[in-house]
């Protein structure tokens, strides 16, 4: 056992992730309303790890989602098995006409003062309409499986998500896997069904069997209903704020061994202040600090994820996990779309201090 996890030396499958599988239409720097033409980028939080830890940092992952048998279902899946990612899908034929659909997410990306718009069209979204007993947990963690993640924005989609968002994790814990849960706080989705109250409800049922929590002050206050600091943080990249609420969240969780969030600091569109912050197993760890100049934000956290999952599923020390996992998330912000682009030679050399020289 390392950082308080009990990590398995060795499973047909590194990482599994459950969660709902998008189409992100971006028209780049141009507003959406005076957009001529867009491109596409598959996603969505869950997969966005799975699919960084193959693609980058060469592990065996997983996706369980939904699937329309219909064109975009088709670019979609397509995509995830480009990025090396084991599909198991519950399968939807498509009407026609109205659904079920695979969600869009439309982001332009901003630029200088002007901030990237996020909106979305998740319309008779097919993975909304996942349920337990969907799928066959004895059989998917008879192989074995050594991490088991999950996120917020799955568990926000229907009451029918969550539940099986909450069956999975009950399963995995069974299975001798490791489970993380990205709290993902996304105000839009939450309001259409209930709200802080009933997100803090929802939740509740899934982070109870969750070893790994990812999510910052205010993922904290609104997923959980942690109170909050009593004083204000000096800057976005001072982790006081959250290192201040992490006593009150192991009280109401006492089973999690590790709660980690980036910080950022946004001083324009394209240049952020970067760092990350850590709680495992009673220690506290930071990232150093970076200025990045950013080509596109959108997936930066969940490159994080995948970083700081990779350094401790291969048993590194919890400093230089996260020091990985702070290197792919700052490397992630200078690709386009929403998923990895970095070799692990990359997040290495950047992890200890490398440079943007070029490389001949």
């Amino acid at each position: 056992m390392r950082e308080g996890l009990n990590i398995r030396a060795s499973a047909e499958l590194d990482f599994l992730a459950l969660g709902g599988l998008i189409h992100r239409l971006d028209p780049g720097i141009i507003p959406f309303r005076k957009a001529t033409e867009c491109k596409v980028h598959v996603s969505g939080g869950e997969y966005n790890v799975a699919a960084n830890l193959s693609d980058c940092f060469r592990m065996n992952t997983a996706i369980v989602s939904a699937m329309v048998d219909y064109p975009i279902g088709d670019l979609i899946a397509e995509r995830v098995r480009a990025m090396g990612v084991k599909p198991i899908y519950k399968h939807f034929e498509h009407n026609g006409a109205t659904g079920p659909n695979m969600a869009a997410v439309y982001s332009d990306r901003g630029y200088g003062v002007r901030p990237p718009v996020v909106f979305y069209n998740r319309a008779n979204e097919a993975a909304a309409q996942l349920k337990p007993g969907d799928f066959d947990w004895k059989a998917i963690f008879a192989a074995g499986v050594r991490w088991v993640h999950c996120g917020g924005l799955f568990a926000a989609l229907s009451s029918t998500s969550a539940a099986l968002a909450a069956e999975m994790m009950r399963e995995a814990k069974a299975a001798g896997a490791v489970t993380s849960f990205d709290l993902n706080f996304r105000e839009k989705l939450w309001k259409i069904s209930g709200g802080i109250d009933h997100a803090v409800e929802t939740l509740a049922t899934i982070v109870e069997n969750v070893d790994v929590l990812l999510g910052n002050e205010e993922d904290l206050q609104k997923g959980l209903g942690v109170p909050g600091p009593d004083v204000t943080a000096k800057s976005k990249l001072d982790p006081s704020a959250f290192l201040a609420m992490i006593d009150r969240v192991v009280e109401k969780l006492p089973q999690a061994k590790v709660v980690a969030t980036t910080l950022r600091e946004v001083h324009s569109t394209n240049h952020h202040s970067w760092s990350a912050v850590a709680w495992v197993n009673g220690k506290t760890y930071t990232a150093p600090a970076a200025e990045l100049e950013v080509l596109d934000r959108v997936g930066g956290g969940d490159g994080f994820a995948a970083g700081f999952i990779y350094g401790l599923l291969i048993g590194e020390p919890a400093e230089e996990a996260l020091k990985l996992g702070w290197a792919h998330g700052a490397l992630l912000t200078t690709f386009p779309g929403d998923t990895t682009m970095a070799t692990l030679e990359q997040v290495r050399a950047f992890a200890k201090g490398g440079s943007a020289r070029i490389q001949r």
